[in-house]
């Protein structure tokens, strides 16, 4: 392990709406050990890019903003809290068009290496948990645990919906699920990075389970590897 030896990694990728900011902030409270929701630096960087009036396609200028990103995670019960140069963008991060915002900025390979080693800098001791699509099998390669975590797309339609009209956000079910659906087909088949398990991940369904079944089973491989 390069760098930080007594810093453990605990990866969980998958798809959005499969529940992984919740688990993973869970997970980061239970054990004491920091936070890193790389969703939320594409989402950022998307959304900090299209307030400074960039398009998407102007990747030098993009791969700027991701590079110069102020940005951290605390855990709470109701998941991850964003805090970007001091400004809680944690709503706002989490709407439909910064997400489709967030998946364009993270197929561009300027931006990735940019916050490459932005990421591994939030490897330190006591321990790391690592929310996003790619940290097994690509930022964490050597990581102790390594999840998927996924759902069907109407679980997570379902959910997103949920979270949106408890929020007063008008949204449509049909419209979510599909637009899960082509996000699944294009971050799946992107040509950096694309979503998929590392060879080594542990594949968790979660469409039946709560987050506490989620959380109980990864603390288990977490045990039964002498983690804690």
């Amino acid at each position: 392990m390069s760098n930080n030896n007594a810093s453990v990694v605990i990866t969980v990728d998958g798809p959005s709406g499969a529940g992984k900011g919740t688990v993973c902030a869970i997970l980061a409270e239970t054990l004491g050990w920091h936070l890193l929701d790389s969703g939320a630096l594409y989402r950022i960087t998307g959304l900090a890019a299209d307030r400074k009036g960039l398009t998407l396609d102007d990747e030098a200028a993009v791969a700027d903003v991701a590079a110069g990103l102020d940005v951290r995670f605390e855990p709470t019960s109701q998941g991850v809290r964003v805090i970007l140069e001091g400004d809680d963008v944690t709503t706002t991060i989490r709407t439909e068009e910064v997400g489709s915002l967030a998946s364009q900025v993270a197929a561009l390979p300027k931006v990735r290496e940019a916050l490459l080693q932005r990421q591994r800098d939030f490897r330190q001791a006591p321990g790391l948990v690592a929310d996003g699509r790619d940290m097994g099998t690509v930022v964490f390669t050597d990581a102790e645990i390594k999840i998927f975590l996924t759902a069907s797309a109407e679980e997570r339609g379902q959910r997103r919906y949920k979270q949106l009209t408890e929020k007063g956000i008008n949204a449509s079910l049909p419209a979510l699920i599909e637009d899960i659906r082509v996000r699944d087909e294009r971050d799946s088949n992107r040509a950096v990075a694309p979503l998929r398990p590392a060879t080594d991940a542990t594949v968790i369904d979660s469409t039946s389970m709560t987050i506490e079944d989620v959380r109980e089973e990864i603390l288990t491989l977490v045990r039964q590897a002498g983690l804690i």
